[in-house]
């Protein structure tokens, strides 16, 4: 009879759990398969900048019957083209126009958001450090340590050309 101890059938529990969780591209991936699909920088590509007027290709590479024709149209007076011609013509090439392109966008939302998110994350772990990791404040920081401090200060005297003494009236035995 197979005897299994509890830190035995955890391990196996374990084992089988991840089998079940990885994908079967990350397993293929172990097999020397290709996982994620790699760019040809060499070859033109389309990028929609403002600094970037021409892009190397066209937007739309792959052009239906209809963008065909149209391709063909263009070739002939434009203006025989209608506005909505022109605009899909455009649309072809380019995939944005320039006020598309200027136009604001929400990230910076995102990016405040998760500033804030990590500030306020940040005061949580301060505020647990300060409770929980930090000691007590040493009994010098104590009111009634400071008083005496000061009031020992003052007896001696100390710094009476520009510092604490020169603030203190002996006499009247207060301050100036």
């Amino acid at each position: 009879m197979l005897h299994l101890t509890a830190g035995r059938v955890g391990s196996l529990l374990t084992r089988r759990a991840t089998a079940a969780f990885t994908t079967s591209s990350a397993r293929m991936a172990s097999h020397a398969h290709e996982v994620t699909e790699t760019v040809d920088m060499s070859k033109p590509m389309y990028c929609d900048l403002v600094a970037i007027p021409l892009p190397d290709r066209p937007f739309k590479v792959d052009l239906t019957a209809a963008d065909k024709s149209l391709k063909q149209k263009e070739k002939g007076p434009w203006g025989q083209l209608t506005k909505e011609e022109k605009i899909a013509l455009y649309r072809l090439m380019f995939r944005q126009t320039y006020p598309e392109m200027k136009q604001p966008s929400a990230e910076w939302k995102t990016v405040l958001g998760g500033f804030f998110f990590f500030l306020g994350f940040t005061g949580l772990v301060v505020l647990w450090q300060s409770i929980y990791v930090y000691p007590q404040a040493p009994r010098t920081f104590d009111p009634e340590w400071k008083a005496k401090e000061l009031k020992r200060m003052l007896d001696m005297r100390i710094n009476p050309i520009q510092g604490l003494s020169t603030k203190w009236d002996y006499e009247k035995g207060q301050w100036k």
